[in-house]
């Protein structure tokens, strides 16, 4: 009978894994690492020496129990004739554990179809992490906002959720009934929605030289609509991961996509590009940062087969390609305008009260991407 550890001796994750769990023995030691724990693959904290007073749940192999460890290929330890369960060979370095965010994840690997192979889901973990770590943002940032459509408690009611396919992303077919404008209900509607979880979208502005910095790279999207130039211009982004803020992620994407380093981030409005399809959800910002002549050149992480090329164009521009519909790419659009309104706004916030001088550089040429 194993002896739950670390994460697993949380309540949010005994409640859901081993409910019928009795209070043990503590055990003398230390955990190190475990930020991931139940988010990742290799997330579990590792056993040290120490004098910590750590709590142990003693528990049977309950269904949930045993379908979770074969998930995450986790297996017990054996500390002193203690069967540990709960324990892995993670690094010091990583964030602090979100119990939240796992429970989370436990709830939703759970109710995945039993028939569906432990190592088909355990593949796709870091994808089904960020998409439950999207649904948990969505709960916490909307109730504020004003509210829309029909006036009642009960507004929608979902019937089911399958997904007929789940690879890196995967298709959510969503069975629901909606609570009409005129009171009534809608018969059983089917809703497919395409899943790929939050992404983080930044825009770097140097506002003393008043340029900013674009990107291109081949897209698979205008390939399949059959576009004869699938190259657009962008801004930097990509996906929001597990255990991650959109700051943090629209920082790492800029370092990974172009080198710079930004001083600042000036939140945009967030949208949702395709809501009628997508549950993609953006997070756009404008990233203060340093452009000199030399910075622009390829990038991109060679492990995910990005090939990027970065250009400096002034932000006029920009505005003027906006407007002539030379920008196809959505989320650089908005920036594009949204900055056009707010620059003046946000060079006296940065405390640059003389007007910026546009740099000479080259505009991009014509056709080019």
């Amino acid at each position: 009978m194993p002896l739950l550890i670390g994460p697993l001796a949380h309540p949010l994750m005994r409640a859901r894994l081993a409910p019928d769990a009795v209070e043990a023995q503590p055990l003398q030691g230390t955990l190190r690492g475990g930020g991931f724990a139940g988010i990742t693959l290799n997330g579990w904290p590792r056993l040290e020496v120490g004098k910590d007073s750590l709590p142990l749940w003693k528990s049977p192999w309950t269904p949930e129990l045993r379908r979770y460890a074969q998930i995450f290929g986790l297996v017990p330890q054996f500390h002193h004739g203690l069967e540990l369960f709960g324990l892995g060979d993670a690094a010091d370095d990583g964030p602090e554990w979100q119990p939240r965010l796992a429970a989370a994840m436990a709830d939703w690997l759970l109710a995945l179809p039993p028939e569906r192979p432990a190592e088909a889901i355990r593949k796709r973990l870091p994808m089904i992490a960020a998409w439950v770590a999207s649904r948990l943002r969505a709960a916490d940032e909307t109730p504020p906002l004003p509210h829309v459509g029909p006036v009642a408690a009960d507004r929608v009611r979902i019937d089911s959720v399958d997904e007929p396919y789940a690879e890196y992303f995967s298709i959510e077919a969503i069975r629901l009934r909606q609570h009409r404008n005129d009171g009534d209900w809608t018969p059983p509607l089917l809703r497919a929605v395409f899943v790929s979880g939050d992404a983080t979208v930044v825009l770097p502005w140097d506002p003393v030289r008043d340029r900013v910095m674009l990107i291109d790279q081949l897209r698979a999207g205008p390939v399949a609509r059959g576009d004869a130039q699938p190259w657009l211009y962008e801004t930097v982004a990509g996906r929001v991961d597990a255990a991650e803020t959109p700051e943090q992620a629209a920082r790492r994407e800029a370092v990974e996509e172009t080198g710079i380093q930004m001083s600042r981030l000036i939140p945009a409005p967030h949208n949702y590009p395709s809501p009628g399809a997508m549950a993609e959800y953006l997070y756009l910002y404008v990233g203060i940062a340093d452009l000199p002549d030399d910075i622009a050149g390829l990038g991109g992480l060679a492990s995910e087969d990005e090939d990027i090329r970065s250009h400096l164009i002034p932000r006029a521009e920009l505005t003027r390609m906006a407007l002539a519909g030379e920008i196809r790419n959505g989320p650089l659009l908005n920036l594009a305008l949204w900055l056009e309104l707010r620059h003046d706004e946000i060079r006296r916030e940065l405390g640059l009260d003389e007007p910026a001088k546009a740099q000479p550089g080259l505009p991009p040429s014509r056709g080019s991407v």
